[in-house]
């Protein structure tokens, strides 16, 4: 699965390359007006799950539709009753990616962003649990998050703007700190239930190199 998104977002960033060169003659080659930097933030509050995070990007404008970068994540999620009442699991979680957005629309995008994430998990025994113990431990999973956004500001030959997205993680990768993990008490050795988690994500395109708006 791992590979298949690698390969998704390789092929895509080829594609969109090749699209972007052959659209102006004129146009071709490296422009660093294009490069733009920023970021987002995430947040999210579902279930008895909160996660909470930051993702600094470095990117790319292929074609006024089209751009794409690389981003570093941090992400903070803590879940209540995670698999009895009043235990918790608390990850920290970071790693890297890489991700493109298509705008149909100027000021609309779709986006799909693949994440290599490592995390430290630590769960927390519910007072007086004797059933369970407490562990830490290290993990990592691959996560693919598709969905689309808003792009207000934008403008036809700047990349400053603020935008706001909403995705989900389809690998549901258990380890994945997007997903919404259920155990059932009465068998915890049977294998767990894992639903996306939507994920909000805020933030800042900011143009390098530009000055204002043209």
């Amino acid at each position: 699965m791992k590979r298949i998104a690698y390969l998704v977002i390789a092929l895509s960033l080829v594609a969109v390359s090749a699209s972007a060169q052959d659209e102006s003659q004129e146009e071709k080659g490296f422009k660093k007006e294009n490069l733009f930097t920023g970021g987002s933030v995430t947040v999210s509050f579902f279930n008895g799950q909160t996660i909470l995070g930051a993702n600094p990007m470095f990117g790319y404008k292929l074609a006024d539709w089209v751009d794409a970068g690389i981003v570093f994540n941090y992400v903070y999620s803590s879940t209540k009753d995670y698999i009895q009442y009043d235990d918790k699991l608390r990850q920290s979680v970071y790693g890297p990616g890489v991700f493109t957005r298509l705008y149909p629309i100027s000021f609309l995008f779709v986006q799909a962003q693949y994440e290599q994430n490592f995390s430290t998990v630590k769960y927390i025994l519910a007072p007086g649990s004797t059933s369970y113990t407490a562990s830490k431990n290290n993990e990592n999973a691959g996560s693919l998050l598709l969905g689309g956004g808003f792009a207000s500001g934008r403008q036809p030959g700047s990349t400053s703007f603020f935008y706001i997205s909403l995705l989900f993680d389809v690998l549901k990768n258990e380890n994945s700190p997007y997903v919404d993990v259920s155990y059932n008490p009465s068998n915890p050795s049977a294998k767990p239930r894992v639903d996306m988690v939507p994920i909000v994500r805020a933030g800042v395109n900011i143009g390098l190199f530009q000055g204002r708006y043209r």
